[in-house]
C-alpha cells in the first residue's frame, strides 16, 4: 500500500514513530471505501477513504510542503488518546489531485520525474530476507525484516545481493536501483512492542554496513541496509513473483 496517511500535528508537522514509537503498533487496513484503524487495547475505528467536506491541511514531510485531507475529529480523537499524546494529533489522506513531492529536488539520485507522497525518501526500499538474517546473526537479540518497513521483501538470495540489482522486474513490473537506504533511529524501534531503545541493531549495522568514503556526502554516517528503487515500468506483481535481474 502507498503511504497516503500520515499523521500530524495540528500546525501539520509529520510525526511518525521517532517521535512517537507506539505508532509502530498501529494497523491500518482498506476495505472497499471504508478504511480500518486498530491498535492495542483501541477499539476499531471505521471511516470513508474519502470525506470531500473535509478540510484540506498544509502539511510538513522532512522540511518538504505537501497537502492531506484531514480524516476527521473522530479519528484524530482516537489517535491522541492511543498515543495519551499532550497535544492533539490528527491524520490527514493524500488525494490523486494533490502535487506530490519530488525527491529529485532534496536527493539528485532520483529522476526528477520521480513523485512521491509521504514515504521519506523513494517509492520503493527493497530487502532481502538474507541480509536481515545476516545482521541478526550478529546481535543477542534477533530482529524481522517489520523492523525496516521494506516495500519489497526478497528470498532466495544471498546476504546483500540485492546491492548490485541496478535493474530488475518482477511480475510486469521493472525497477530501477537508485541508492542504498541510509538507515536512522527508526531501527531500533521494536516493532513487536512499540519501544525504542536507540541503540540496536543500528550500533550493529554502523560497525559493518558504512558507505565507501567517496559516498559520505551522500549517506553522512547512516549505515546502508536496503535499496531504494523507481519504477521503470508499472504493472501488476504478486507474493511468491520470481525477482529477474536484468543485465544491459
Amino acid at each position: 500500500m502507498p503511504r497516503h496517511w500520515l499523521v500530524v500535528t495540528e500546525d501539520g508537522q509529520m510525526v511518525t514513530g521517532r517521535q512517537q514509537p507506539r505508532l509502530v503498533l498501529v494497523a491500518l487496513t482498506v476495505e472497499g471505501q471504508q478504511v480500518c484503524l486498530n491498535a492495542p487495547d483501541m477499539e476499531t475505528l471505521t471511516f470513508p477513504v474519502t470525506q470531500p467536506d473535509n478540510a484540506i491541511k498544509d502539511c510538513r514531510v522532512f522540511s518538504v510542503d505537501i497537502q492531506g485531507r484531514d480524516c476527521g475529529e473522530e479519528v484524530s480523537s482516537w489517535l491522541t488518546r492511543y498515543l495519551a499524546a499532550e497535544k492533539a494529533v490528527r491524520m490527514v489522506h493524500f488525494e490523486p489531485q494533490m502535487n506530490p513531492r519530488k525527491p529529485g529536488e532534496k536527493e539528485p539520485l532520483f529522476p526528477q520525474q520521480t513523485k512521491i507522497a509521504y514515504p521519506d525518501l523513494g517509492p520503493i526500499m527493497l530487502l532481502s530476507e538474507s541480509s536481515v538474517n545476516d545482521l541478526s546473526s550478529r546481535l543477542d537479540s534477533k530482529v524481522t525484516v517489520a523492523r525496516f518497513r521494506p516495500s519489497l521483501v526478497i528470498s532466495g538470495c544471498e546476504a546483500f545481493d540485492e546491492d548490485s540489482w541496478d535493474d530488475i522486474q518482477i511480475g510486469k513490473v521493472r525497477l530501477h536501483r537508485v541508492m542504498a537506504c541510509g538507515r536512522c533511529i527508526f531501527t531500533t524501534v521494536d516493532p513487536e512492542t512499540g519501544v525504542m531503545s536507540r541503540k540496536e541493531p543500528l550500533d550493529t549495522l554502523k560497525s559493518y554496513r558504512q558507505c565507501k568514503p567517496d559516498e559520505r556526502s551522500i549517506y553522512k554516517m547512516s549505515p546502508l541496509f536496503g535499496q531504494m528503487y523507481t519504477v521503470r515500468k508499472t504493472g501488476v506483481m504478486q507474493v511468491g513473483d520470481v525477482v529477474y535481474k536484468i543485465s544491459r
